[in-house]
């Protein structure tokens, strides 16, 4: 645990120490981007009967073939309680986009294409052939079929598709609980005069519009003393019901660091503390003990990840970006980590090996260029970024027009 470890091992422990979470059942509008705990099986033919997919003129085929001219005797609109009875095969009817196609036809001319005269119908499309512009019944899907995969994440065009199958609720992975604990007796809140020595705290709104942003709750807000026994009960507390616990500030080494004592004694075991990266070396990642259900893989006894994060803003978007997500992404099952390319690097960079160095870039077209205000305080060249270089740990200078690995922000 002393050692510091690679970026992609920190990774490989989250993502091995994380549990996925529990199903609840929600409203269909309210799984719109959460994953779905269950496989969706249609419970009905979709359509339930043949359709009319143009506004025209329906008949059977084999009538045409035989008479040419066909007699008009009716009319069915989207909505009708029936086709009417069965026609004759020299006999057509008016028919309208979503109602049904009377029992023995199967072909609908396009109302363009169509004349009508003295009660006949006449078929000027030389194209046409049978079964042309009809919905079979479930040819969208068929009672029984599988409708949607259990881990698929619900788009609009999903919450669409299973409200046309009938469905007003879904079992999706519920999201997680999360709790933020803002440490730094030197923090002042906005809007409030500042006192010498007193920052602004912005790390709790950060991390609030990172959530915002990925569509998940609002994490509580709770700011704690630099001192050990108060963060440690604020810990405790927050464990009776959070499934992941952040921390800002007071991760590293100094004598007012107190993050890693405190959630130890809050009976979090440490799984890493320090990963070979800037910014963000300092980083924390423990777990407090859970049990599993063997029949159902899932938590019965609750678990808590508790990540420490370095107090820099920088630091703090960095690392929520890319160790955070990794938990939250096997928490609900949401493919919510940053999108990678590779991309073309404009600018040289040095730097000594032993370190990831993730920097703060503008990507565009494949090619990506460095920002200036590269350190771990400065938020500046962060708000006009749209992505992180990651520098390789064992490199020591990147040329320009080397390929790079780019995260994007979404």
């Amino acid at each position: 645990m002393k050692k510091m470890i690679s970026v992609a091992e920190a990774k490989g422990l989250i993502a091995d120490s994380v549990l996925r979470l529990d199903a609840v059942e929600v409203k269909l509008m309210d799984g719109l981007g959460r994953c779905l705990a269950e496989d969706i099986f249609s419970q009905i033919d979709m359509p339930g009967f043949a359709q009319s997919a143009m506004d025209g003129y329906a008949f059977s085929w084999r009538g045409y073939q035989e008479f040419g001219k066909m007699e008009i005797v009716g009319e069915v609109a989207a909505g009708a309680a029936e086709a009417g009875p069965r026609p004759a095969p020299y006999q057509s009817v008016r028919i309208f986009t979503g109602a049904p196609v009377p029992e023995g036809f199967d072909t609908v001319l396009m109302q363009e294409k169509a004349s009508v005269r003295d009660g006949m119908l006449e078929v000027l499309d030389n194209d046409l052939i049978c079964g042309r512009n009809v919905r079979l019944q479930g040819s969208e899907i068929s009672k029984g079929a599988l409708a949607m995969k259990k881990g698929t994440v619900l788009t609009a065009a999903g919450v669409g598709f299973l409200a046309s199958l009938g469905l007003e609720k879904v079992a999706v992975v519920r999201e997680p609980r999360v709790t933020l604990i803002v440490t730094g007796d030197e923090l002042q809140q906005p809007g409030l005069p500042l006192g010498f020595g007193q920052v602004y705290e912005s790390n709790s709104q950060l991390i609030q519009a990172a959530f915002l942003h990925l569509r998940f709750s609002q994490p509580k807000i709770v700011y704690a003393k630099d001192d050990l026994p108060g963060l440690t009960e604020s810990i405790c507390l927050a464990m009776l019901d959070s499934d992941m616990i952040v921390l800002t500030g007071g991760v590293s080494v100094g004598d007012y660091d107190f993050v890693v004592p405190a959630a130890e004694a809050a009976g979090t075991t440490s799984v890493f503390h320090k990963i070979k990266q800037k910014p963000g070396k300092p980083l924390f990642f423990g777990v407090r003990d859970y049990v599993l259900d063997a029949k159902t893989d899932l938590v019965t006894a609750k678990q808590t990840v508790v990540f420490g994060l370095p107090g820099n803003p920088a630091s703090v978007l960095t690392c929520f970006y890319q160790y955070v997500l990794t938990a939250i992404e096997v928490y609900s099952g949401c493919p919510v980590s940053l999108p990678v390319k590779h991309a073309s690097f404009l600018d040289g960079y040095k730097k000594n090996r032993g370190l990831t160095h993730f920097l703060k870039g503008i990507y565009s077209d494949g090619v990506v260029r460095l920002l200036g205000a590269q350190e771990s305080y400065r938020l500046s060249s962060f708000s006009l970024a749209n992505c992180l270089i990651e520098i390789p740990e064992e490199s020591s200078e990147i040329s320009a027009g080397a390929s790079v690995v780019v995260h994007l922000f979404g």
